[in-house]
């Protein structure tokens, strides 16, 4: 499986550098050679889902490459490995461009705008056969000069790459390490599944509770646009995770998960990936977190009581034997909708400057 992993990571990082640079002339031949003809793409609001090459076309690469003529990728993160004997490459950076033409109804600027992405592709015999991509298409809202909802708790801007600078890892990693990595975002993980919202303990519980044995002291979250980003713990409850489980808090007994139950069943949700790769780990869901929007003020929104479900990654790099940073690509804009909020809707006339 190594020289398999290695193999995958190099055919996806090549096939996508060049598909980006041929553009819109060289688009169907790069398709056809990358892709599968049955590729599933699990795309950010508003591309959402399509089947096969003519959606790849028509939802993701065209309107794309014609907003940006002269784009081109920027890749931070590229790892892979197997879950549940499917094989993935996962990816972490940046598209840019010249924004000459609008995208999504967004305006063009006619300046450079960097479209940042986590993205995940399942491979099968070679090529693509799935491929999760989440642009953070709300930052480019930002990019735009537009601003659609309450002023973000953490800092808006672009991702940094890993502390580290080895984020490419084309070279075979030691599987010891790659296990520890994910067990280590796991064990993470479960102490956020076990912390109970409702004893209100508030931000002195979140702070002492168990997350805090693996975290570096120096760690970054790197939030989605409408997020932001945080530094060390403190920042990281302060300004996304305890406003974050007021809105979404965890819900016990009285029926209360019956509607999430049955979303649940509906959308085959939780972890589609797991995959630690040297001193990287990433996880991802479409959805991966179901939840009931009962609590104040996320994103601005006031509760609405609606059973809500959210596309997410998270990238970690582990560092000195702790997760010293977290990339979190999240489909802001799919979450604000089922919250009764339609984002690209509602901005039409400001895209429009009123006409």
């Amino acid at each position: 499986m190594p020289d398999r992993n290695l193999k995958n990571k190099t055919v996806v990082y090549e096939g996508l550098s060049r598909l980006a640079d041929a553009g819109a002339n060289g688009l169907q031949s790069n398709i056809n050679a990358l892709y599968r003809t049955d590729i599933h793409l699990r795309a950010s609001h508003p591309m959402n889902e399509s089947h096969g090459h003519e959606g790849l076309v028509a939802t993701l690469w065209m309107p794309l490459m014609t907003a940006l003529p002269d784009l081109e990728r920027r890749d931070l993160i590229v790892m892979g490995g197997s879950f549940e004997g499917r094989e993935y490459v996962a990816m972490m950076g940046h598209y840019c461009g010249t924004f000459r033409h609008d995208w999504l109804t967004i305006p063009a600027t006619g300046r450079p705008l960097y479209i940042r992405y986590g993205e995940v592709h399942e491979m099968r015999d070679g090529k693509i056969v799935q491929s999760n991509c989440l642009w953070d298409v709300l930052d480019v809202i930002r990019q735009a000069g537009f601003w659609p909802l309450a002023p973000s708790l953490g800092t808006e801007g672009m991702w940094p790459g890993p502390l580290t600078a080895d984020g490419l890892l084309f070279s075979e990693q030691n599987p010891q390490q790659s296990q520890a990595s994910i067990a280590q975002t796991l064990s993470m993980h479960g102490t956020l599944g076990a912390y109970d919202d409702l004893n209100n303990k508030g931000r002195e519980g979140l702070l002492n509770m168990p997350q805090k044995d693996h975290w570096h002291p120096k760690m970054m979250w790197y939030g989605p646009s409408g997020i932001g980003t945080t530094r060390g713990l403190q920042g990281f409850v302060d300004y996304h995770q305890l406003p974050f489980r007021k809105a979404f808090p965890k819900r016990k007994g009285g029926g209360q998960w019956d509607e999430i139950t049955e979303m649940k069943a509906k959308h085959g949700g939780g972890h589609y990936i797991r995959v630690g790769d040297g001193p990287y780990s990433v996880t991802g869901g479409w959805p991966s977190v179901f939840a009931n929007h009962v609590g104040n003020d996320f994103l601005g929104v006031g509760p609405t009581g609606r059973a809500v479900t959210m596309r997410v990654m998270d990238f970690y790099l582990h560092h000195e034997g702790l997760i010293r940073e977290n990339w979190v690509p999240l489909d802001v804009l799919d979450l604000l909708l089922q919250m009764g909020v339609d984002v690209l809707d509602r901005m039409q006339i400001h895209f429009r400057r009123g006409g």
